[in-house]
């Protein structure tokens, strides 16, 4: 099968009026079906045999965002009802839609609504960002599903399950999600360009692939506001459109850092920091490049690495300033120098 012929398959058959050229590409390459969802292959083959058995449990599905948790339980759910979705699926933001007024009312009349299924199957309420709800929004919702399990099953998504109360965890099955591997972020994009006729570069791909940071939303996203903006993905275009410091020019600190030159290091980071990327950008790109940074012995990786992370928590504390910055660049040139330059 064709890239092409791959992507067709994953987009969904609207109806109505919709056109979908005009849809966002997050939308309109979203798989409707089990087997179309890239990585987690471990917890969505549990979730096909659910959906192959009809029986489906109460669910915490957790994991960081843009990696496929909403989408699963949406597929699970087309799987189970196939054209019934419509009036047997009530998904809500709960982010939004958190207090206990939205239980009582809507989740509640739902769950007692009337609706004809085939023998075995059930209602779902989708729950999305859950560990957004208010503790008294999940004590109500902890009795409700109780009372309406018969016909009635839940799946919360969140990115953090120790946020869900206790209570709740103990009458779902928990469902882990780890970020998208570069490998399998990499292939999808070249599969939405093979049927959107994009031309880019490897490099342009890899840039992608490197803001993403396994997050397959972001990339798909990313890819379309390139297209849109430039035309053509290059590495150049896609830091343009993300606005995050170059990899290449973060490289060229990180190398004089290693060389112990303190002036072009400190030179470059001023450099980027008046082109108005905030320290946090900053500090989060330095990381990502030291990770896979090759050229550098591994002790002096972790000691590198060690103090990026000091500076990061410094920085999450509000202490936002060129001189926080200016302080890691001297740090890390001391760490790549001779112990014995410095006398105790």
């Amino acid at each position: 099968m064709s890239p092409a012929e791959t992507s067709i398959s994953a987009v969904p058959q609207y109806k109505g009026n919709i056109d979908s050229r005009e849809l966002p590409w997050v939308e309109k390459y979203r798989p409707r079906l089990l087997k179309d969802i890239v990585g987690n292959e471990e917890t969505v083959s549990r979730l096909q045999i659910i959906a192959k058995e009809g029986n489906m449990p109460h669910m915490i599905l957790a994991g960081s965002p843009g990696i496929g948790k909403t989408t699963s339980v949406q597929c699970l759910a087309y799987e189970l009802l196939g054209d019934s979705v419509k009036d047997a699926v009530l998904e809500l933001n709960a982010s939004d839609d958190r207090g206990i007024d939205v239980v009582r009312n809507r989740i509640k009349t739902f769950a007692q609504k009337k609706v004809t299924l085939p023998p075995g199957k059930h209602k779902i309420i989708i729950l999305d960002e859950a560990d957004s709800m208010t503790s008294a929004a999940q004590q109500a919702l902890r009795r409700t599903m109780e009372i309406y399990s018969q016909t009635t099953r839940f799946a919360y998504a969140c990115n953090t399950s120790s946020k869900i109360i206790e209570a709740i965890q103990s009458r779902c099955a928990i469902l882990r999600y780890a970020r998208l591997s570069d490998d399998q972020i990499r292939k999808r994009l070249e599969e939405i360009c093979s049927f959107e006729n994009v031309e880019y570069s490897d490099d342009g791909l890899n840039a992608i692939v490197f803001t993403a940071e396994g997050d397959m939303r972001q990339a798909i996203s990313n890819l379309q506001s390139t297209v849109s903006g430039f035309r053509f993905v290059n590495s150049d275009n896609v830091f343009k459109v993300c606005d995050q410091p170059h990899p290449v020019l973060v490289k060229k600190i990180i190398d004089n850092c290693i060389k112990g030159e303190v002036d072009p290091a400190i030179e470059d980071l001023t450099f980027l920091w008046k082109q108005g990327y905030s320290a946090l950008d900053l500090v989060s790109t330095l990381f990502r490049v030291v990770k896979f940074y090759s050229d550098i012995d591994e002790h002096l990786k972790l000691e590198v690495l060690k103090e990026i992370g000091f500076t990061h928590m410094r920085i999450l504390d509000g202490v936002q300033s060129l001189v926080q910055l200016s302080g890691l660049i001297a740090k890390l040139c001391k760490k790549s120098m001779p112990q014995d330059e410095f006398p105790v």
